[in-house]
């Protein structure tokens, strides 16, 4: 049975999807541009998001998930790739994830992994892993929507349009949504 996984799983594939459309619509210079000095561009936030996710879920049920081979202080430097790169990083770490959790049953739920030595049952991990996709997925969608200005393309409900979207909403998830 794969009720609870799979829910996990499409909430995870509802932020990468999230996330492409953002960086969809910047320009390639944008890619490595940050808000203010301190800040991450989105080549930042992809190597960041890539290098976690693939630490975390490869070997997720048998090693710990923070792998001696990541160099996660490296995922922040400041960085000017190509699109093509960019969304291959991107891809490298998705691909990771969406492998492991089409893996997983409900039944994994309750087993133990490790992360940094501690240990989290695999829905707690599962859990954290969703909420830290989300969280930075919001900083490339925050950071699209800076750059881009009255050019940005709202890719969920658009300021002034929530009662033309309860009519029809086309985007919600539940028990019966493939």
């Amino acid at each position: 049975m794969r009720d609870i996984v799979g829910s996990v799983e499409l909430e995870f594939q509802r932020y990468k999807a999230l996330g492409e459309g953002a960086l969809k619509q910047l320009h390639d210079e944008e890619l490595a541009a940050r808000a203010q000095p301190t800040a991450n561009s989105a080549a930042t936030l992809v190597w960041h998001m890539s290098g976690n996710l693939q630490s975390r879920f490869t070997d997720f049920l048998d090693s710990d998930g923070e792998k001696p081979w990541r160099q996660r202080e490296e995922e922040f430097a400041e960085r000017h790739v190509s699109r093509e790169e960019l969304m291959a990083k991107w891809e490298a770490g998705w691909k990771v994830l969406l492998d492991t959790l089409a893996e997983l049953t409900d039944d994994d739920l309750m087993a133990t992994v490790h992360i940094r030595h501690q240990p989290l049952t695999v829905h707690a991990a599962l859990h954290r892993a969703l909420a830290h996709a989300a969280y930075h997925t919001g900083q490339l969608v925050y950071l699209g929507k800076n750059l881009r200005g009255e050019a940005w393309s709202y890719m969920t409900i658009p300021p002034g349009k929530t009662a033309e979207y309860n009519r029809n909403p086309t985007r919600e998830t539940g028990p019966d949504t493939p």
